[in-house]
């Protein structure tokens, strides 16, 4: 039987025992205290029973296609009321560890694992899908070593403008800020945005159309702890 839970055992006699146990404990006096209905455990040993007389029919020299069919159905429905009493009644206090256990459950886990700064880069594709508007495919560097964490990063995206032979100094101090001069690094740019995107539009203005932009990507964080720098690179604006 397919089963997408982790926490439920993968065949059907351990599915049975871990309800008979739910049972058991739910009726002992420690389990007072979690406040689930009496209805609920009657439901759930109802389930349980009817589970058990179907899986013997199914295991019987006497099965037929009914019969196996009447077996799924009695499961499924004892695995949704375990589902819905785990996730009503058990994810919450007052339960403690030792419940857990009791339950066949795995103890919840209430200790935080940091994610250190990244150790690999970024880089970009980039498309244009129309004027003043770049598009950047965002990926990890090609060939450099995977991390681990790279799943919880996201992107860093520095940027600046340079118009054809470098800005005014009235332009390059303005809100506009754009480069006086070719960047050599991701240092020199002065704009910067996060995503957690892989894909991430840049819309420019209409009058940076010719001008050369410039990009350079890291990994970042949750912290805001940045990774190494990416390439640099630049792409006209169209």
């Amino acid at each position: 039987m397919a089963n997408n839970s982790d926490w439920l055992p993968g065949k059907r006699e351990g599915q049975l025992a871990m309800g008979k146990d739910w049972g058991t404990v739910l009726n002992s006096p420690a389990a007072m205290s979690w406040n689930v209905p009496p209805d609920e455990n009657q439901e759930l040993s109802a389930l349980v029973s009817a589970a058990e007389t179907a899986l013997a029919a199914a295991q019987s020299s006497e099965r037929t296609p009914v019969i196996t069919a009447q077996c799924k159905v009695a499961f499924e429905a004892l695995l949704v009321k375990m589902r819905f009493i785990k996730s009503r009644y058990f994810l919450r206090p007052p339960l403690t560890d030792p419940d857990f256990i009791s339950l066949e459950l795995k103890p919840r886990d209430t200790i935080h694992t940091p994610v250190p700064p990244p150790t690999t880069q970024a880089e970009a594709d980039v498309s244009r899908p129309g004027v003043h508007l770049l598009e950047l495919h965002l990926r990890p560097v090609f060939g450099f070593p995977p991390d681990p964490h790279r799943s919880d990063y996201g992107y860093r995206i520095y940027y600046g403008v340079v118009p054809p032979g470098g800005a005014t100094i009235e332009v390059a101090t303005s809100p506009k800020r754009e480069l006086m001069r070719v960047p050599v690094s991701g240092d020199d740019l002065p704009f910067s945005k996060f995503t957690r995107r892989k894909k991430e539009l840049m819309d420019f203005a209409q009058e940076d159309s010719g001008k050369t932009a410039y990009f350079c990507i890291r990994y970042e964080n949750a912290k805001g702890e940045p990774g190494s720098w990416g390439p640099l690179f630049n792409v006209v604006i169209p």
